[in-house]
């Protein structure tokens, strides 16, 4: 394998409009995808956003710490060339939503997850036209066809930018009633984490805080914080 990595060669990285939208360009030379594709941008500040990213390089190109562009290539390279099937295997998190799984017990948890889900399945119900029913233990459930139908049809209205950040909103949270409500403004990012973990805070609680998970947890909160930032970047 080769041990060869990418070093910074430019000076200067300038976000400028180009056909069809906005790209970044490195002393003059459009940045292009990793599978070659023009870097075509949404919005003049996910360009900016990028250009920034790549200015903030020094020495050898760190990938990891270049969110906005990662999220820019997997728009144009994976989810514009596969969009349907991606947009399928998101709305499927409808039929299986994670704020529809209760706990059976104890008193508590249940208590707990009543009060901070029930409001967001009320939300679909009314601002999306999509009620879902809720249940105890693992089980599943079959969802109302009609709100699955509306759920697709909402999830394959984003455009592929848009699709790349609630790709990770989704998968990062479990649940496409959060990764819809932190996109339409009805809850923050932040809420949206602390919703997703309900169960691993009570647990927690309970048991004390897992260092190596801990990491984890903080790499995933991360991860879900760019991809809200990115879906804002999209314009």
């Amino acid at each position: 394998m080769s041990a060869w990595k990418a070093k910074r060669f430019w000076k200067q990285a300038v976000a400028e409009a180009c056909d069809g939208g906005f790209t970044v360009k490195l002393d003059g030379r459009a940045v292009k995808t990793p599978a070659r594709r023009a870097l075509v941008l949404p919005s003049v500040a996910m360009a900016q956003a990028i250009a920034a990213e790549w200015d903030a390089q020094q020495g050898l190109v760190k990938p990891d710490t270049m969110p906005v562009t990662r999220a820019a290539n997997s728009a144009l390279d994976k989810v514009s060339e596969q969009f349907a099937e991606v947009a399928d295997l998101l709305a499927a998190y409808g039929a299986s939503d994670l704020l529809c799984y209760r706990a059976t017990g104890p008193a508590e948890l249940i208590a707990r997850q009543a009060a901070a889900w029930d409001p967001l399945l009320d939300w679909s119900a009314t601002a999306l036209n999509a009620p879902l029913l809720s249940t105890e233990g693992v089980v599943h459930i079959a969802q109302p066809e009609a709100s699955i139908a509306r759920l697709s049809a909402l999830v394959h209205g984003f455009t592929p930018f848009q699709l790349a950040a609630v790709h990770d909103l989704i998968a990062i949270s479990g649940s496409l009633v959060l990764a819809l409500a932190v996109t339409r403004g009805r809850i923050s990012v932040e809420q949206a984490w602390d919703l997703s973990r309900i169960d691993e805070t009570w647990q927690n609680e309970l048991w004390g805080v897992d260092d190596d998970a801990a990491v984890l947890e903080s790499l995933k909160r991360q991860a879900l914080i760019e991809a809200a930032r990115f879906f804002v970047l999209c314009g």
